[in-house]
């Protein structure tokens, strides 16, 4: 190859969803003068799994999420898992908040939007539980506003699509949460790109990573193939962030990093039901989960959620499981066979005998029908009509495998950074809460990666952007009214129950 196809660049980011959208903002910020290359295989930016259908537009910061909030065996609640994803949310919202300020981002009300997020649960056991997780909940700063509710009229003034109908002789309770948040990650990421690119970022479309290889100086080479020409082209990095969603694995395998070694990834797909129906949308203002049906994972929960994509609202309801060997919803049937590696199959078998139920659920789920969908629904919608709804296929998720002694292999439900050990290349492996996580995410990059430069020059620039760094806001309720206020104003999520008067932070 000629040396006209080869070019240097300081970063390589491989696809253009959030996670690469957030770290090279972030890069862009702290270090404005390094050249950094976007290489994305499909035509667009977040076309796969930030793209809003792809994805349950959920600012996850564990308010409503059940699974995050499991009971123990003495019958207390474990809120540990809750509380750092709602701290590493808190993160997320004030570099967004800082970005708009800024002009990092441009519209606000483009990609977030107040919702409240509720739990809801029926039958008195769980009624019971769903009360002791608010009471395990509620001492910290960062719930103290849910609220426990159980009487049928309350429940119908707050969720009247959800009431109607509906046979009040068998309980039902919510927790409820103002506070919460739909997010369109797709367009958030075309704002981060988009500042990237208008401040020297090379955005290369259409172009797909083919190998990774280690040079000798430390960096690497990364071979690119143009899908519209077929031309190959090679370019030299001081440092690779794969991004790329399910196809991170592959990618990671393919550089051969040690730390890469023994990992799996199992696909599923998801499907939701949607409806935009203005006589429907207007009976539900909340994204409501609810427990998932014996046997299956937590990220099956089913939700009722409303949505705004591209200044509509809509109604979503799921998810449903399908399943493909694809890794990427424009992937390819071989992903899954071809990721399986002599280094990473006990892992792949392990889980393969240990998750028979996981089996289960995909099998019975792929044999609904379309009206087995909406009986589904009716668990939260009584009155749910056919005809309002239809079926929209969501993203891929690859769920991690990691190697574990003994075992062979464990399946995670959450998100998995890696890292090369000399911090060269680094990866972003699994799935939720994963989009809502991704500030949190790639500052940890940065400082596996780049550690000196974080603790040092990094630090200061880093803190205007993100008040609360290192301090954890569960232990300072005073900073989290502060930074909670400031993040609201700016970025528009006022409401009655969330419009504080607080000074705005000093960002200096």
């Amino acid at each position: 190859m000629s040396d006209a196809n080869v070019t240097k660049t300081d970063v390589v980011l491989v696809g253009a969803g959030i996670m690469s959208a957030t770290l090279g903002a972030l890069l862009r910020l702290v270090e404005p003068d390094w050249s950094i290359t976007l290489i994305e295989r499909l035509d667009g930016a977040a076309a796969e799994s930030s793209d809003p259908w792809n994805n349950a537009g959920t600012g996850h910061s564990a308010l409503c999420e059940l699974n995050y909030t499991p009971e123990q065996a003495d019958g207390s609640i474990d809120i540990t898992k809750a509380v750092t994803v709602n701290e590493q949310f808190q993160v997320s919202r004030q570099f967004w908040a800082h970005a708009i300020e800024n002009g990092v981002l441009a519209d606000a009300r483009s990609f977030i939007n107040p919702i409240p997020h509720v739990s809801f649960v029926q039958g008195a056991e769980r009624i019971d539980y769903l009360r002791r997780r608010r009471e395990a909940l509620v001492h910290n700063p960062l719930f103290a506003g849910m609220e426990f509710i159980d009487t049928p009229d309350e429940f119908a003034r707050r969720l009247p699509y959800m009431a109607a109908g509906r046979d009040f002789s068998d309980p039902v309770a919510l927790n409820w949460a103002t506070d919460g948040t739909d997010i369109d990650f797709g367009s958030l990421s075309k704002q981060l790109i988009g500042y990237g690119v208008t401040n020297g970022t090379t955005a290369l479309f259409g172009h797909e990573v083919r190998n990774l290889s280690k040079r000798s100086d430390g960096g690497w080479t990364v071979k690119v193939r143009n899908r519209r020409t077929g031309a190959d082209r090679k370019i030299e990095t001081r440092f690779v962030f794969v991004g790329a969603g399910g196809d991170a694995l592959p990618l990671l395998q393919k550089s051969g990093i040690a730390e890469a070694k023994g990992f799996g990834g199992f696909p599923v797909g998801g499907q939701f039901l949607r409806t935009s129906n203005p006589a429907v949308t207007a009976g539900h203002q909340a994204k409501v989960y609810g427990f998932p049906p014996l046997g299956a994972p937590p990220m099956s929960a089913p939700h009722l959620d409303t949505r705004f994509i591209n200044g509509k609202q809509w109604l979503l309801f799921g998810p449903f499981a399908g399943w493909s060997p694809k890794f990427l919803k424009q992937g390819h049937f071989t992903d899954l066979p071809l990721s399986i590696k002599p280094n990473n199959l006990a892992s792949m078998v392990g889980v393969g005998l240990t998750q028979m139920s996981l089996v289960n659920y995909l099998l019975s789920q792929l044999l609904l029908s379309e009206a087995d969908r909406v009986d589904m629904l009716r668990d939260f919608a009584p009155t749910a009509v056919d005809s309002d709804w239809d079926l929209s296929v969501a993203g891929q998720r690859v769920q991690v495998i990691k190697p574990a002694k003994g075992k062979g292999g464990t399946l995670e439900f959450g998100t998995t950074v890696l890292s090369a050990a000399d911090g060269s290349i680094a990866g972003l492996l699994g799935a939720s809460p994963g989009a809502s996580t991704a500030v949190p995410a790639m500052l940890e990059v940065m400082q596996r990666c780049f550690g000196d430069r974080y603790a040092g020059p990094w630090q200061s620039k880093l803190k205007e952007m993100i008040p609360s760094l290192g301090t954890p806001l569960s232990d300072n309720p005073a900073l989290f009214d502060e930074v909670w206020a400031w993040g609201t104003k700016v970025l528009g999520l006022e409401s009655d129950s969330t419009a504080r008067d607080p000074e705005p932070v000093t960002l200096s």
